[in-house]
């Protein structure tokens, strides 16, 4: 997520806890929109890992990880996967996990492009994102 928009730059869904899906998602992101300055995350093993570190560019990109028990630190990111799963995840009862992975796409599409946002001034997160890179 970039924090300044709240735009969702990459997602993966996975059914273990591995650590390939968060690099995917990481790469994905860093394919698609360039590396980050800063790039900030949990202290789960999968973000403290050297495969996941490996990712970013030492010269160009902070690593920023989030204090022990401290939800805050990452406010924006926390309150969307918590309006994903109050919104999307627990009102249906997926029959698998492509169908998960269809009804969480089409939220987050929804969320980036049609959603406006009162922090953002009544736009979308995509609006502000795109406004911002030109």
């Amino acid at each position: 997520m970039d924090w300044f928009s709240r735009f969702i730059l990459s997602w993966k869904l996975s059914t273990t806890l591995t650590i390939d899906f968060v690099i995917d998602a990481a790469k994905e992101a860093k394919e698609e929109f360039g590396t980050p300055d800063i790039t900030n995350s949990d202290q789960g093993v999968q973000f403290t890992s050297q495969d996941y570190l490996s990712v970013w560019d030492k010269e160009k990109t902070k690593i920023s990880m989030d204090s022990r028990g401290r939800a805050m630190d990452n406010i924006f990111t926390e309150r969307f996967w918590r309006s994903l799963k109050y919104e999307e995840v627990y009102l249906k009862n997926y029959a698998s996990v492509s169908e998960a992975y269809q009804g969480i796409s089409s939220y987050i599409k929804d969320y980036n492009y049609d959603r406006i946002n009162e922090s953002l001034n009544y736009k979308t997160p995509a609006e502000i994102y795109y406004q911002k890179r030109r």
